[in-house]
């Protein structure tokens, strides 16, 4: 595989070492993944961890808790971007080479498959761990860290001898992978802790919009002229940008942190309520039954 005209393998033309990820969709398609398992990470842990204040639940009784939909969701979308990264119309079909000279195909698109595999893992694992009491508490948070950490391994090399803007946009995308992966890890060992939880939560949001961002910049999918990739302000530009993706993602992380607050005390309000309501009435029916005797 990988063989140049002169029948050496492993050296490649300059077309396979400068090709870029397949096209906007496969920055869309990822991003969105990540977008939509960020925000429901930001609102799930809230709730949880306002729920074991108000109950006083112990933590260990999360291991008895079936798989959230969540769990299964994370399962079928990974089976779905890799589908979609192998058959779409101008994808390997599953083909690693191909051709007399045994050229590689479309090794971005398997980069992106070997990324949803792994995510894949670490959902199975996920079941694993809630279904078998005999799985250690903290394997899916292992396997979740590892996930993230081959994602940031495949794009660190995802990038090399790419124009200036491309690798530098990339770059700053593994700032987000490798600072998900560290916090993942930590949870292994500190179970349950919301601040570890909301960060991760703001990293996957962070990773979701800064994919879109990566696509827009690249493809242009909507028109218009296309990024100078040899400009440094540019760099200087998404360098400032992607720090206002984080500003948007702790805004975001604030918001609905408020309003799961804010839905944690209506309803404590409206049970106290009803506490109130049936107190009075229980005691007007002993003062009735005194008043009979």
């Amino acid at each position: 595989p990988g063989a140049n005209p002169d029948g050496v393998l492993g050296a490649k033309t300059p077309k396979f070492a400068l090709g870029r990820m397949a096209n906007f969709k496969g920055h869309a398609l990822p991003g969105s993944f990540f977008l939509l398992f960020g925000l429901w990470w930001s609102v799930k842990y809230p709730l949880r961890h306002l729920s074991q204040r108000a109950t006083s639940e112990p933590l260990s009784s999360i291991k008895q808790q079936p798989p959230s939909l969540c769990v299964t969701q994370s399962i079928a979308c990974v089976h779905a971007g890799m589908l979609a990264e192998q058959f779409v119309p101008d994808g390997p079909h599953l083909y690693l080479y191909s051709g007399e000279k045994r050229d590689w195909v479309k090794l971005m698109n398997w980069q992106h498959t070997t990324m949803y595999l792994f995510y894949g893992l670490s959902g199975m694992v996920d079941v694993l761990t809630y279904v078998f009491q005999a799985v250690p508490l903290g394997l899916d948070r292992l396997m979740l860290s590892l996930a993230v950490f081959v994602e940031g391994f495949l794009f660190y090399y995802h990038v090399l001898h790419r124009p200036m803007l491309d690798q530098h946009i990339h770059s700053l995308l593994l700032i987000a992978i490798f600072s998900g992966a560290f916090s993942t890890l930590l949870e292994v060992f500190l179970r349950d802790n919301i601040v570890l939880e909301l960060f991760r939560a703001g990293i996957t949001i962070i990773q979701g919009t800064w994919f879109w961002q990566i696509g827009v910049v690249l493809f242009q999918p909507w028109g218009g002229p296309m990024w100078d990739e040899k400009d440094h302000d540019n760099v200087m530009f998404l360098t400032m940008c992607f720090f206002w993706h984080w500003a948007g993602a702790v805004l975001l992380l604030t918001i609905n942190y408020a309003l799961v607050c804010w839905y944690g005390w209506g309803v404590r309000c409206r049970e106290r309520m009803m506490l109130s309501a049936l107190s009075s009435k229980d005691s007007q029916v002993l003062n009735t039954l005194e008043v009979q005797r």
